[in-house]
């Protein structure tokens, strides 16, 4: 998945752990295992603001992007404005305008 989910890494600079956490954010810690290990599809941003709150942190310290790769499907550490070499030489299709 593209979107990468530090929680893991906040937590561990917060010394919490994820029973702690989840209490003060008010979800199962099955809820936030699942979030914390990539496998969510969605986030409410209820409760990504608390999850903000709990660990005194910005949305950016828990999420970042990651471009993956054309060819090989590996992993590519998304920058602002960065482009893998497969997305900067792969033509844009013409939606006909």
């Amino acid at each position: 998945m593209p979107i990468a989910v530090d929680i893991d890494v906040m937590l561990a600079r917060r010394k919490m752990s994820v029973g702690e956490l989840a209490d003060r954010v008010g979800i199962t810690p099955a809820n936030l295992a699942v979030l914390k290990n990539g496998r969510a599809k969605a986030v409410r941003f209820a409760t990504l603001a608390a999850l903000c709150e709990a660990l005194d942190c910005q949305p950016g310290d828990l999420l970042r992007w990651e471009a993956v790769a054309a060819a090989g499907g590996r992993r590519v550490p998304g920058r602002p404005g960065a482009m893998t070499e497969a997305a900067a030489t792969t033509p844009r299709r013409s939606n006909g305008t």
